[in-house]
């Protein structure tokens, strides 16, 4: 499969918008949480991704507010701001054993480090292995749009993710992110087996 390296906005726009099918899962209590883990125990790779609260004034820094944990039909979001940061959570994003696949991975563990210290273990940057196929774009609609000729929706990101309930649009929009790192690094082993 031939990828192109680079995509414009012009030709993202015209594109049909993609999104998560699967189940999603609201984690806001320790119950939901030991549920959700032991599921996702059962998998070797997961989507990742995080959202954090705007903060429109300068000098204002928001913690991150949810984590976001993908299968390919399963989707869950961890209301950090509500469970906090768990230790049992903790131990799933050390675990060197299950892949965790997201991207532009600094910014979000800088960010779950204001929340709590800890090492991350076996996680992917999508990308740092996208420039090993052609493709120069580095953001996630772009990626995606280069791999599956659809579009990702952005409309949801500057949304507040602290908000005692989420739309049903954030809940997609926030499953959508992760699952999708997890189609584009499927996406790219596929294509490396099949050129070897």
């Amino acid at each position: 499969m031939q990828i192109e390296a680079n995509i414009s906005k012009e030709a993202i726009n015209e594109m049909q918008v993609e999104s998560f099918q699967g189940k999603i899962v609201v984690v806001n209590s320790s119950f939901e949480l030991k549920e959700a883990i032991e599921e996702l125990k059962n998998h070797l790779l997961l989507g990742f991704d995080t959202e954090t609260k705007p903060a429109f004034a300068k000098g204002v820094f928001n913690k991150v507010a949810l984590m976001q944990l993908a299968t390919n039909d399963t989707c869950y979001l961890f209301r950090l701001n509500k469970i906090g940061f768990p230790a049992e959570l903790e131990k799933l994003l050390r675990n060197k054993k299950r892949k965790k696949i997201g991207l532009s991975l600094r910014d979000d563990f800088s960010a779950l480090n204001k929340r709590k210290v800890f090492n991350p273990e076996s996680f992917i940057d999508l990308q740092h292995i996208v420039k090993e196929f052609g493709i120069e774009e580095l953001s996630l609609q772009k990626i995606y749009g280069l791999l599956f000729g659809k579009k990702i929706s952005k409309s949801q990101r500057l949304s507040n993710w602290e908000t005692d309930l989420f739309s049903d649009a954030q809940q997609l929009y926030a499953a959508t992110d992760a699952w999708a790192c997890l189609k584009i690094y499927t996406k790219l082993m596929d294509i490396k087996a099949t050129n070897k």
